[in-house]
């Protein structure tokens, strides 16, 4: 059974990617990325010396602060402000500054659905175009479950509120690397194949969510190779660096 979609997608098509790095003069790193009409922006600030009371000194920490579009941060927000750090702490080399702490704002400038993917992928931009100390990239899909059992990706605000349930995945971009030369020894996680981040929200099977994991993981290699050919410049002149 096939669901019609307002904006006239089918159930596994993305909307329209789009990707700038360097859009802010201030911070060490930043980006913007937008879904369809879904637009988050991130900056990173740092490695700067220290790290907070509860943080593991001989590691680098990575703090999050979100900033919604209006109003103030609620419970949801905090939600996200946890997930995205728990998720980029896990891509981030943390053994190479330790005891700094890298800051990632997170500015919302408009929520059409998939807002949280949305700004996972625009932090990891944001963290290359800073020049972090990477294992690996990531980037993040939501998948939506339908009454009937469609699962339907990257859905805008008001599908999401339709549906039955969702998911958040964050899953290894391939095997691309953003690897200083010192750190070597990281390349061998087989992380092709693996799971990130996956948040659920509402009531799936089991057989439902692999599904959508299924589904996601076919289309974030798409996503995938778009980030990629954008970060390209900046992975070639990092390496530069580096050589």
């Amino acid at each position: 059974m096939e669901i019609d979609r307002a904006d006239g997608r089918n159930p596994n098509q993305l909307r329209p990617l789009s990707c700038s790095r360097g859009v802010l003069n201030r911070a060490h790193g930043s980006a913007s990325w937008a879904q369809g009409n879904t637009q988050v922006l991130a900056a990173v600030y740092g490695p700067k010396a220290g790290t907070k009371k509860n943080e593991n000194p001989e590691k680098a920490s990575v703090e999050v602060i979100w900033k919604p579009k209006t109003g103030q941060i609620g419970k949801q927000e905090k939600e996200y402000e946890m997930v995205l750090k728990r998720t980029l702490q896990s891509i981030c080399i943390l053994t190479i500054h330790p005891n700094t702490t890298t800051s990632v704002i997170v500015q919302v400038v408009h929520d059409d659905g998939a807002l949280l993917p949305c700004a996972i992928n625009a932090s990891c931009a944001a963290l290359v175009d800073a020049g972090i100390p990477l294992k690996h990239l990531a980037v993040a899909i939501c998948c939506c479950l339908a009454d009937s059992g469609l699962v339907m990706l990257d859905p805008t605000k008001l599908e999401e509120e339709k549906m039955k349930a969702f998911v958040y995945l964050v899953l290894p971009n391939s095997i691309l690397s953003v690897l200083p030369e010192e750190s070597s020894s990281v390349k061998g996680e087989q992380m092709e194949q693996g799971l990130i981040t996956s948040v659920t929200h509402g009531v799936m099977s089991v057989d439902d969510y692999l599904h959508c994991l299924e589904r996601g993981r076919a289309a974030t290699s798409k996503m995938s190779d778009f980030l990629r050919r954008n970060l390209q410049p900046q992975l070639s002149s990092d390496s530069s660096k580096a050589g």
